[in-house]
């Protein structure tokens, strides 16, 4: 079956680069048949979970706020930005009656909250266009001058490919690195891959340990099931490799039952993986109150103790129970058992006698703590829940106001194929659209 256009993957950058090509196909009067093979029941599976099924897709920022959110070759991506920017995504969402709203932090929603708006509008805007999509279309090889071999025997060619397969994360999406080895049979060269945007696994976090990719199904252990589930706003998060701090977040994290997670822990987890994969060692290391210093902190806390010690209700109470008490003045009631599992140091047992035992609560201890939790890194969760795959097809041998290949003409790359990533906020999506979007027009004009 031959086409004129030939795209591999419907997901975000493919039905944008399907949806742009047969617009300028149109717009340049051509007959041209633009046809989508995608191996899935449905196009954009990953789509429709981004964000949690909200749909995060797109940021809002200019080029230069934005640019300091990619985290592999920004450069590469400039041409692809201006030519497709978010506002211009926004309005060819609202040109098919999506509406849109913009949250904090510049990040762009369907007014509905539903991925499966922004997924149907896709592919309205994509058959509205005359596009053909294929599914159940699984490649088994690409050859020649753009063969394209189905596992099911069928056969398609086209004077031009795009290639818009993803890269591994999340693989029950379809996202399974195939393109990686067709770009490879054409010349290209990998850029090593590693997941992205992945919870984080503390030492002792899960009943399983090993220095690397430890799955996201290991039991949690005690420690990480008492964890799990708990959420903290506003707080600061230090990442440190081979003792050395090299980065520092504040926001939000959340103890799921993968690990750290949530936007700052994924802001960190991209240097965090990549150097355990190199064998280094990492650790976090968070601040529960990152407004007040140390010394200001513990005089806080000594007077929350001397209220407790004055309050009538106390009275009866032990010293573990008060410092109970001090605690859930200071963190999530959820939080206190956990952290006193964590930090043993904060009460002290002094024998007097045989028969006394005296307990006391150590208060600087509980201040030093509360601004420096340390968590060791044992590894992290892989590809199966991985927001973004870092890495991927190198970008010097793609032409960047082109998205076309400098060793085979006629052949273009788009969306997380590529060796571009970025951090959480839309940032990644938005590389897809305008990726894809460039790819597909200049496949018409080429």
């Amino acid at each position: 079956m031959k086409t004129d256009i030939l795209i591999i993957g419907g997901g975000a950058s493919g039905l944008m680069a399907a949806y742009q090509a047969a617009r300028a196909a149109v717009a340049q009067q051509k007959d041209w048949q633009v046809t989508v093979l995608e191996k899935m029941p449905r196009a954009a599976r990953k789509l429709m979970i981004t964000g949690k099924g909200r749909c995060n897709f797109t940021n809002c920022k200019d080029w230069n706020a934005f640019s300091a959110h990619i985290r592999s070759k920004a450069q590469f991506a400039k041409a692809a930005f201006y030519h497709f920017p978010p506002s211009a995504l926004m309005d060819f969402f609202g040109e098919y009656g999506m509406r849109t709203v913009v949250e904090r932090g510049d990040r762009a929603f369907p007014a509905s909250y539903r991925a499966s708006d922004v997924v149907d509008t896709l592919v309205t805007a994509c058959l509205g266009m005359g596009v053909k999509l294929e599914y159940g279309a699984e490649v088994a090889s690409v050859s020649g001058s753009f063969e394209v071999l189905l596992t099911d025997g069928r056969c398609f060619s086209a004077p031009a490919l795009i290639v818009a397969t993803g890269g591994l994360s999340y693989p029950t999406t379809g996202s399974t690195g195939d393109g990686y080895r067709w770009a490879a049979a054409y010349g290209h060269t990998l850029v090593p891959t590693f997941p992205a945007l992945t919870a984080l696994v503390p030492r002792g976090y899960k009943t399983e340990s090993g220095r690397g990719h430890i799955p996201r199904q290991t039991p949690c252990s005690e420690l990480g099931a008492a964890l799990c589930g708990i959420s903290l706003k506003n707080i600061g998060l230090q990442l440190t490799i081979d003792g050395m701090a090299v980065a520092d977040e504040f926001g939000d994290i959340d103890f799921t039952d993968g690990g750290l997670e949530g936007p700052v822990a994924f802001q960190l987890s991209r240097k965090a993986v990549k150097a355990m994969c190199n064998g280094s060692r990492a650790a976090l290391t968070l601040d529960m109150k990152p407004g007040v210093s140390l010394t200001e902190l513990t005089a806080r806390i000594h007077g929350l103790w001397e209220e407790i010690a004055r309050d009538a209700r106390s009275a009866r109470l032990r010293e573990k129970e008060r410092c109970r008490v001090l605690l859930g003045k200071l963190m999530p009631r959820e939080l206190v058992a956990p952290f006193m599992a964590a930090h043993p140091e904060i009460i002290t047992l002094s024998r007097r006698s045989r028969t006394e035992t005296k307990v006391w609560v150590n208060l600087i201890s509980i201040a030093k703590a509360l601004k420096a939790w340390r968590f060791d890194l044992d590894g992290y969760v892989g590809y199966e829940r991985a927001v973004i795959t870092a890495g991927g097809i190198n970008t010097d041998e793609v032409l960047p106001k082109r998205m076309e290949s400098r060793l085979r003409p006629g052949l273009f790359f788009c969306g997380e194929v590529l060796d571009i990533d970025a951090d959480t906020g839309g940032y990644n999506l938005q590389l897809a659209f305008c990726t894809g979007a460039l790819a597909g027009a200049s496949a018409v004009a080429r």
